[in-house]
């Protein structure tokens, strides 16, 4: 079924939303940048450091095969790869920002979805779908909560895990910032249609290809000893 969701398409068929197409580079370039900070590392990092840019990468690639094909499976593909990279995010961050066992940090993931549901539906039932932010809104509570918490000192690690400093925190919460921003300029894409035909849903691209870089990064650096 085509779907007709943002401003700058009119029609159905590929290359109908050339700008929300094209801005999806983005997310590859901020997967690219990651990888290099990581390959950098004079010590392999552990595979799970590698997730964020990979599926910060196949977020790029679920977006662009939407915004090109703009239909049903295409567009559950490109919220699916948004959802897993959150969840993987989470659980990986609690991990090394917090020293959390693997057995203890996998279950924040049905967490995650269980209180991500539970907001939205309130939401919804006060104000509707642009009440819940697209149901995004959650994401920018949890960037916030774990920016706040991650500026705290973590709890003592392993002998094998030095301390990590408040910057993975400040990232979070930059990170949180650019979000925010981003979820504007996604929010106000169909009010402004009329004045903008091509929208500003490629901005929510760009900036959100940022948000997800910030997070890897934020990771990565959860992983550095005496981060400052």
């Amino acid at each position: 079924m085509y779907v007709d969701s943002y401003c700058e398409r009119i029609a159905p068929g590929l290359w109908n939303e050339p700008l929300n197409a094209v801005s999806n580079v983005a997310f590859l370039v901020a997967a690219a940048v990651l990888f290099a900070l990581l390959a950098r590392r004079p010590v392999p990092p552990p595979f799970s450091l590698w997730l964020p840019p990979a599926l910060t990468a196949v977020v790029g690639v679920c977006s662009w095969t939407f915004h090109m094909a703009a239909t049903t499976p295409t567009a559950a593909l490109d919220s699916l790869s948004i959802l897993l990279f959150i969840l993987v995010s989470v659980v990986v961050l609690i991990h090394w920002r917090w020293r959390v066992r693997w057995s203890w940090a996998w279950p924040a993931a049905p967490a995650f979805v269980a209180g991500a549901a539970a907001v939205n539906a309130v939401l919804f039932t006060v104000g509707g779908d642009r009440a819940t932010l697209g149901g995004y809104l959650p994401a920018l509570l949890a960037l916030v909560g774990f920016g706040l918490a991650a500026t705290r000192p973590p709890r003592p690690g392993p002998a094998t895990a030095p301390p990590v400093g408040s910057a993975p925190g400040r990232i979070l919460l930059t990170a949180a910032a650019v979000f925010a921003a981003s979820l504007t300029f996604r929010t106000i894409d169909a009010p402004i249609c009329t004045a903008i035909p091509i929208g500003t849903h490629f901005l929510w691209h760009c900036l959100n290809a940022v948000v997800l870089f910030l997070v890897g990064y934020a990771i990565v650096r959860s992983h550095e000893p005496s981060a400052p």
